[in-house]
């Protein structure tokens, strides 16, 4: 039965093809490649759909010369229905036995159209599906973007600055590209490295405001405050290892292959940025304004994160081992960040 569906499947794939061929409409345009059905399935079954048409019609001819002969006997509607439903049964059963007898090899037409669905491609040999599967199921080598948004805090071994004191919400946003190098086709180990952007917010608590008056420092806002931020933009360069819990997988052939950007998986990185611009952002009803000045913001970052993902989703922590600020603005202040990152 299972058979029968899929040869059906198939003759349904390539009739409605054919009958497109005839019926669309001519455009100047490169065709689109088929990749749902291999060129020598397809092939044997447009052969074969074409003997079976040529069967039906065949025996569909005498059925209706028989027909008409019967029509001529001016029989009782009863009778010549009878007599008509033998005949149609009559030709049925001799249809499928010149359609069985036509040896169609569905098995073999099945064991094709697996490989190819598998590879994409035909194959003729055992030693080119080998290396048809050593090529799909090579090492990964690829990019896959990625977006993250986590809590940032600024630490420090002695929390006395103004900043400490008056600390409000912070926040780390980013989105690049992450690197995926596996180190061979069954290592649960591989390299990740990559290039990101990230925004870093630091707002102020108690109605404070970053401001610059011979230095950088936190002032009162005189008034009623909306919003006081100060926003860092940074590019970001990670590089570290990842290891992958996946087990090994067969394709077939003797070829093993391990999964590594799916499933779960544990990372440890460095990483290293450098300050693209810092713009110090105060809403509220006395004064309101947007500086990209100076503010003191440490130009390099630097420091360590630890993931933990499962398929396309991480969890992870990252630790600055540079200070936010430079010449000892806010002394000893280092972020550091727990968040979340999509894949895709």
């Amino acid at each position: 039965m299972i058979k029968e569906f899929i040869i059906t499947g198939m003759l349904c794939l390539v009739a409605t093809s054919m009958n497109a061929q005839k019926k669309g409409l001519t455009l100047n345009l490169q065709p689109k490649e088929d990749t749902t059905i291999s060129p020598i399935v397809k092939e044997k079954v447009e052969e074969y759909a074409t003997k079976i048409n040529t069967i039906i019609q065949e025996e569909k001819t005498l059925m209706e010369n028989e027909l008409k002969v019967l029509q001529e006997k001016n029989l009782d509607k009863a009778e010549f229905d009878k007599q008509k439903s033998e005949i149609a049964d009559r030709y049925s059963e001799k249809i499928d036995q010149r359609i069985e007898a036509l040896g169609f090899d569905l098995d073999g037409v099945i064991q094709k159209q697996v490989k190819y669905s598998l590879l994409n491609s035909d194959v003729t040999s055992n030693e080119e599906l080998k290396e048809k599967l050593l090529k799909k199921f090579s090492a990964t080598k690829d990019f896959s973007g990625y977006f993250s948004y986590g809590i940032m805090t600024l630490t420090n071994d002695k929390p006395d600055n103004s900043l400490d004191k008056n600390m409000g919400y912070a926040n780390n946003l980013e989105f690049g590209l992450k690197f995926n190098y596996q180190f061979s086709r069954t290592s649960a180990w591989g390299l990740i490295s990559g290039l990101g952007f990230s925004w870093r917010t630091i707002r102020p608590d108690n109605n404070m405001i970053f401001t610059k008056n011979g230095g950088v420092s936190l002032e009162t806002y005189t008034g009623d405050l909306d919003k006081a931020k100060l926003r860092t933009g940074y590019l970001m360069v990670p590089l570290g290892l990842q290891y992958n819990f996946s087990k090994l997988k067969n394709a077939g052939m003797d070829v093993q292959y391990r999964p590594y950007s799916d499933g779960f998986r544990i990372g440890a990185n460095v990483y290293g940025g450098v300050k693209m611009s810092t713009n110090n952002i105060v809403r509220g009803d006395s004064q309101s304004f947007r500086d990209r000045s100076n503010y003191q913001v440490n130009p390099f970052v630097y420091g360590a994160q630890f993931t933990v993902s499962y398929d396309n989703i991480s969890l992870f922590v990252k630790r600055d081992f540079s200070n936010t600020f430079k010449d000892g603005y806010f002394a000893n202040d280092k972020a550091l960040v727990f968040g979340l990152a999509l894949g895709w």
